[in-house]
C-alpha cells in the first residue's frame, strides 16, 4: 500500500506564488530523492517549469546568433561556413543580417552544425512573412494606380 503525505501543495496562478515557490525551493535545493522535502522540491520545479513556460517564455535565439554560438563553439571560421550557406559574400550577407536564410541553407546548418530548426528559422519565417507583407503591398499600390490611370477623367 502507497503512504501518501500531506504536500499542501497548489498550482501556481500569480507572480506572487511564483516568488514564494521560488523562495521555498531555494530553502529545499539539495533536499535527497526519494524525502519528503526532495518529493516537494521536484513537484515544485514542475509547478515552475509549467509557469515560466506560460508567463516567462523565452524564445529561440535570433539565426544568425546560433550559427554564430555554434561557431565559436566549434572553433569554426566564415570559410567553413561556405559549403553549408554558399560563397564568401552570401556568408558574410547572412551572418551581416543582409539576408535571411534560405530553406537549403537551414537544412545544411541543421544537419552539418546540429543547429535546432527552431533557432535558425525563428527569424527567417518573420522575413519571410515581411517580404510577403511588402509584396501584398506592392501589388495593392500597383492595382490603385492601375485603376487610377483606366478611370475616365471628369
Amino acid at each position: 500500500m502507497l503512504e501518501r503525505c500531506n504536500m499542501n501543495v497548489h498550482p501556481i496562478r500569480t507572480e506572487a506564488d511564483y516568488d514564494t515557490a521560488l523562495d521555498e525551493v531555494e530553502e529545499l535545493w539539495g533536499s535527497k530523492v526519494g524525502t519528503p522535502d526532495g518529493d516537494r522540491l521536484d513537484v515544485l520545479l514542475v509547478l515552475i517549469g509549467d509557469y515560466e513556460s506560460k508567463h516567462h517564455p523565452i524564445d529561440p535565439p535570433d539565426p544568425v546568433d546560433a550559427i554564430q554560438f555554434r561557431m565559436e563553439q566549434m572553433n569554426l571560421t566564415r570559410k567553413d561556413l561556405e559549403p553549408l550557406i554558399g560563397p564568401r559574400g552570401r556568408v558574410a550577407e547572412v551572418l551581416n543580417r543582409r539576408r535571411p536564410l534560405s530553406l537549403a541553407m537551414i537544412r545544411s546548418l541543421h544537419q552539418k552544425l546540429h543547429i535546432p530548426l527552431e533557432s535558425l528559422i525563428a527569424n527567417s519565417a518573420l522575413a519571410a512573412n515581411k517580404r510577403m507583407q511588402r509584396t501584398r503591398q506592392s501589388v495593392t499600390h500597383f492595382a490603385k494606380r492601375k485603376m487610377r490611370a483606366t478611370l475616365p477623367c471628369r
